[in-house]
Formats: C-alpha cells, sequence, structure tokens
C-alpha cells in the first residue's frame, strides 16, 4: 500500500502499486489530462511509470520548465519519425534539448530543403492529430543492439555498444517507430501542439571532423500556439537586426576567408569601437586602475607554469623561431603577474589595480565562428586586482558598482547575478574556496542583489560571479565577470610584504565589464538596430544643403561642430533635399541639419532627428547645446526615451 506524499506536503495511499497518471487522475480529471510526466523521489519518468513503495511525487505539466523540456524532446522524436516516413533509407543518430527548441541529426544521402522542412512538418502535423501513444520498452543492451542492428540503424548501434555491459536499455515506441532514449516523453503526440522547423545545417557524427557529415534539422516547440507566435516574432527580429547584416548596412566592418575570425574594421565601425575604448579608458582611471600594455608573444614556458598550456594548448597559436617556441596570447593574466612582480610590494601598495586593452588570440574552431561575436582575434576591457584576502570582498563591491555605471551609460537596464562556485577539478583547498565563495555572495548580498547558484561552474581556480544583460528583444548576454584566484599568483611567484614583514601571495582578481570589445560592439549594433545613441554614433549629425549656393556656408557650419568635438560631416551633392534626407535617415545618423538661403542669412539650421521630428530652427550654438547634452547622457537617453 504505497503512500504517496505530494509537494504540499499532503498524502495519498494506494492498495496496490499506482502509476503516475492514476496518481494525476486521483487528484482529478484535469490533472490527469495535463500531466506530461512525473518526478518520483526527485527522478523525472513517464506518467506510465509504476510506484511500488512509498514516495515522493510531483506531476509535471507544461506549467513546469521541466514540462517544456518534455515537450521539445518528444518532439524532437516526432521530427525523426516524421522524416523516416517520408524519407525511406533515413538513419537517425542523436536529437537533444537545446535552448528554445531541439535539433535531430540525420544520416541520409538525399540534401534536405527548405520545402522538405515543409512537408516533414505537415506530416508531424498529422501525427499529432493521430495522437498516437508513446510507450516505454526497456531491453538488454545485446537485444537492443539485435534490434537496432536488424532495423539498419548503424549509429543507434554505436551508441548502444558505447555503453556499460549489462546495461539495460530504454527505448520509446510511437506506433511502428521506435528510438532509443533515457526518457521520460510525453504520454501521446496530442500533448504536443506548437512547434516549427527552423532550419538546416551540416554537422559532423559526435562533433569530430574526422567522421562523416550527416545534416542537423533544427526546431522549436512550445506549450502553446500563442508562446510559439511569440517566439518566432523574436526570431523574426533577431534576423531583422543580425549585426552582420547591419555592419554591412552602415559599412562599419567585414570579414573574409583570408583572415577567418578577424575583424576588419571600417572607419564608422572603428568610430565606435574607439569611443568605447576611450569612455573605458576614463572610468577605469576614475576608478584607481592603472593602464599597462603587455606582449602579444610569449615563451611557452610561461604559459606552462601558468597552467594555461595544459587546459587551453588547443586553443594557442604558436610559432617556433630561434628553437624557442612561443605563444600568442590567449589571455592576459599571466602578463599581468610579470608586471606586479617588478619591485617589491608592500602591503601598502594594495589593492593593486592593472588595466589592459589586451589583444588576445584564441584559435577557435572555424564551424564556431559567428560574425563579430564568435572571433579568433579580440581585445578585452581586461583588469586584475592584486589585493588581500580581507580587500576580496570590498573590491568585489566596488567592482559591482563600477559596472552598474557602465552598463547604465550603455543603456543597458536588466542585469542578471549568477554566482559559479567550485568545480569537480579544481586546485586550492576547500578552506580558500569557503572564504572565495562566501566574499562573493556577500557582495552580491551587500548590494540586495537577487543572484541564482551555478554549483561546479566555477574556473579551476577559484569562484566567479556573472554578469549577463538582456537586451530589448528579451535575449540574455553574459558579459562581465570578477574571479577570485587563489592560485596563478601563487604558481607564478607573486609576494607582497604583509605588515609583520612576512612574505604572502596575494589574491588575484580577474574582472571585465564588456569582455570582448567585438562582441560587445555586435551586441550594441543588434540592441540598437543601428539607431546608436549620439555619444556612440560614428556620425553624430550631418549638415544637408539645399543647393549649391549654400555650400560655403554648411562647410562653415561643419567646420564649427567640428572643432567643438563632434562628429560631423555634410552632404553637397547637386541632389534634391527630400532625396538626401531619406538616404541619411536610412543611415541613422541622429541629426540632420538642413540648410536653405534663409538658415545662412540668418545663421542657423533647420534641425530634423532621424526619427522624422522637427525640431524647427537652431543657432550653431544651439545645436552644439543639443550634442552636447545627448553626448553627456550617453546611452541612458535611450532609457529615458
Amino acid at each position: 500500500m504505497p503512500v504517496i506524499t505530494l509537494p504540499d506536503g499532503s498524502q495519498r495511499t494506494f492498495e496496490q502499486p499506482v502509476s503516475v497518471h492514476e496518481v494525476a487522475a486521483d487528484i482529478g480529471p484535469g490533472l490527469a489530462k495535463a500531466a506530461l510526466a512525473g518526478k518520483v523521489d526527485g527522478r523525472e519518468v513517464d506518467t506510465s511509470f509504476v510506484i511500488e513503495s512509498d514516495a515522493e511525487l510531483a506531476i509535471i505539466t507544461d506549467r513546469d520548465e521541466e514540462g517544456l523540456e518534455v515537450i521539445r524532446h518528444s518532439t524532437a522524436h516526432l521530427l525523426a519519425m516524421a522524416t523516416q516516413e517520408l524519407f525511406p533509407g533515413v538513419q537517425v543518430t542523436i536529437g537533444p534539448v537545446i535552448e528554445d527548441g531541439f535539433y535531430y541529426d540525420f544520416a541520409s544521402g538525399h540534401a534536405f530543403s527548405t520545402e522538405d522542412l515543409g512537408k516533414i512538418e505537415k506530416r508531424m502535423e498529422e501525427i499529432v492529430r493521430d495522437n498516437v501513444i508513446v510507450e516505454r520498452v526497456v531491453m538488454t543492451r545485446d537485444a537492443a543492439i539485435k534490434t537496432f542492428r536488424e532495423m539498419g540503424e548503424h549509429y543507434k548501434v554505436q551508441i548502444i555498444e558505447a555503453l556499460p555491459e549489462g546495461e539495460e536499455i530504454s527505448l520509446y515506441r510511437q506506433g511502428p517507430w521506435m528510438d532509443l532514449c533515457r526518457g521520460p516523453h510525453v504520454p501521446s503526440t496530442g500533448k504536443l501542439q506548437a512547434f516549427k522547423l527552423t532550419k538546416v545545417a551540416g554537422a559532423y557524427w559526435r562533433g569530430d571532423s574526422k567522421n562523416e557529415m550527416l545534416q542537423r534539422v533544427y526546431g522549436t516547440a512550445w506549450r502553446n500556439k500563442k508562446e510559439l507566435k511569440a517566439y518566432l516574432r523574436r526570431i523574426d527580429e533577431a534576423e531583422k537586426r543580425d549585426h552582420r547584416k547591419l555592419g554591412k548596412k552602415f559599412d562599419l566592418f567585414h570579414m573574409q576567408e583570408e583572415a577567418p575570425g578577424m575583424v576588419f574594421w571600417h572607419p564608422k565601425g572603428w568610430s565606435i569601437y574607439q569611443t568605447i575604448e576611450q569612455y573605458m579608458r576614463e572610468q577605469q582611471r576614475l576608478h584607481d586602475y592603472s593602464e599597462i600594455k603587455t606582449p602579444q608573444l610569449v615563451d611557452m614556458s610561461l604559459w606552462e607554469k601558468s597552467g594555461h598550456a595544459d587546459k587551453f594548448g588547443d586553443d594557442m597559436f604558436m610559432l617556433k623561431t630561434e628553437d624557442r617556441d612561443f605563444a600568442v596570447k590567449p589571455m592576459n593574466c599571466p602578463c599581468h603577474v610579470q608586471v606586479f612582480n617588478q619591485g617589491l610590494k608592500s602591503y601598502r601598495d594594495l589593492p593593486l589595480r592593472l588595466a589592459e586593452f589586451g589583444s588576445c588570440h584564441r584559435n577557435e574552431p572555424s564551424g564556431s565562428l559567428h560574425g563579430i561575436m564568435r572571433v579568433r582575434g579580440f581585445v578585452q576591457d581586461d583588469a586584475h586586482v592584486f589585493c588581500t584576502e580581507e580587500q576580496v570582498q570590498p573590491e568585489v563591491s566596488k567592482f559591482i558598482d563600477f559596472l552598474h555605471e557602465v552598463y547604465a551609460d550603455f543603456g543597458f537596464e536588466e542585469v542578471i547575478y549568477r554566482l559559479s562556485t567550485r568545480p569537480e577539478q579544481r586546485v586550492g583547498s576547500d578552506e580558500d574556496w569557503d572564504r572565495a565563495e562566501a566574499a562573493l555572495a556577500k557582495a552580491l548580498d551587500n548590494h540586495e542583489l537577487p543572484w541564482q547558484e551555478l554549483p561546479g561552474e566555477g574556473a579551476f581556480y577559484g569562484p566567479k560571479i556573472e554578469f549577463s544583460l538582456k537586451d530589448c528583444i528579451g535575449r540574455v548576454w553574459q558579459l562581465g565577470t570578477i574571479q577570485v584566484d587563489f592560485s596563478m599568483p601563487a604558481r607564478l611567484d607573486a609576494q607582497y610584504v604583509a605588515e609583520d614583514g612576512s612574505r604572502q601571495v596575494p589574491v588575484m582578481l580577474h574582472r571585465a565589464i564588456l569582455g570582448s570589445f567585438e562582441r560587445f560592439i555586435g551586441i550594441l549594433i543588434e540592441q540598437y538596430e543601428g539607431n546608436f545613441p549620439v555619444w556612440l554614433a560614428p556620425e553624430q549629425a550631418v549638415i544637408l544643403n539645399i543647393t549649391d549656393k549654400q555650400a560655403e556656408y554648411s562647410k562653415k557650419v561643419e567646420d564649427s561642430l567640428r572643432n567643438k568635438g563632434f562628429r560631423v560631416i555634410s552632404d553637397l551633392r547637386n541632389e534634391k533635399i527630400g532625396f538626401k534626407i531619406r538616404e541619411h535617415t536610412i543611415q541613422r545618423i541622429p541629426y540632420l541639419l538642413v540648410v536653405g538661403d534663409r538658415e545662412a542669412e540668418t545663421d542657423t539650421v533647420a534641425v530634423r532627428a532621424r526619427n522624422g521630428e522637427d525640431l524647427g530652427s537652431m543657432s550653431i550654438d544651439a545645436v552644439s547645446g543639443l550634442l552636447s547634452q545627448d553626448v553627456a547622457r550617453r546611452g541612458r537617453i535611450a532609457m529615458e526615451k
């Protein structure tokens, strides 16, 4: 007579073993209809799972995050079933859940087209309408190998053969179709009401480029049609904002095959880059950072001593000269320790904050490169704080305040905080980790910030806080970080003289606010869709003459505003004024300054904002004041509007 304890603490007793579905039905018909799976003593199971002894049970519905994952996992099976029905001879490999959806990799001689996706999706909808029962089947390892070999599913055979001898194998059957899976899955295909296949891409079997190329079909699945529609709108919006398209449209940068993963910055893009760098340089100066510059090529012995050669050797670009092995630096931290080590430091010198716009290179796989978001050559707003253990918590607190100021200046209000704690493979004592994690948690708590713990996600040398931004269409970007490191300073012989005269090893805080400049600019391009705040805009205003008679006055206005530090251009082409206004509005220049005979006579300009608003006639000094005001507010003007 199993006693079932529910999440609210209530209990139900049954006279015999009972399935998850039967418990849900006992609670109410509505819950039985909504049940997608269950969680028995913390383990996720199908609704058909039979509970034979006392247990804690939670019914999983589509209101639960676990329920959405079950929906997506089951929709991946639905995709595979429909594909194999329509294209006999296709073999299935793996089909996991990913962020916002799922994919399935297929081995097929047929190249799937966009038209094929439509056919597959239609067949999926038919299977949903048939409400096919989904059943879990358990086999021995040998029986499963035999079954899939007879089905001609050679990739599934490889997966099972890699499992330990004697392991119990679970399969899921939908009508005549069957696939290997741990589950759980929805009780029937009728539960899958909102999905869409999105694209086809190539993928290597087991992610190894030495293996055969498969076809990966991506899809998305949601609880209902409303959520699906909202997601597809977000995808359309993201497509419109794709930084690669906008980078070309606004002439900001380009990439080319001769330098894979490296950015060719054009004048307008480099203007944005330089504005950000100069801003960060000034902000770091105000927060007592000293800027340094360290070499690009460093002997491998330093990377071996720091531990980076073992951990990241495959990602490093290396070269040999005069019988010495060098690496192009993939990160800045070991070089910053070398600067700290020049001259013996006292406790009075701490905290010592060293910052560098460090140019780094990493040998990222070509398949992972993505515009300027994922590159091989990048620059970080990198800094390291050398301090005593007692200074860790106050330094982290100061950094959080600094980070909030910067993000607000770029127009970002919503920040997500995560504390990544000790991984299984790590260096340092548990006592060190206890103190480091407590210092980071205290800094977050002192700011009354909501934060989530990510167990086991810390670096091998110490815990870290990750700071993520949410953009205007709801996407989350992980940017800033601060990490506590007890390991590297000791590895690289960093010391300071303590108050009692003893030699001590400083704590090293690794910190970045923007992270990679390249990636951050890509995020800004997509966030603003090219409508950059005035302080970032490559061209802050354009002077448009109506006829050639105003050309000389237009140049006078341009020179006056340029001399005051504004980025201004003149368009003196012999084109109609309406044409010029449209063209520069499309280029998202913040202010259009129109000059006709009247303006030339009165030393004024007619001011028009890029949103089409007519701001009327202004003197040059008034325009200068308007631009100055916008520049001073930086990205905060976007939040105010």
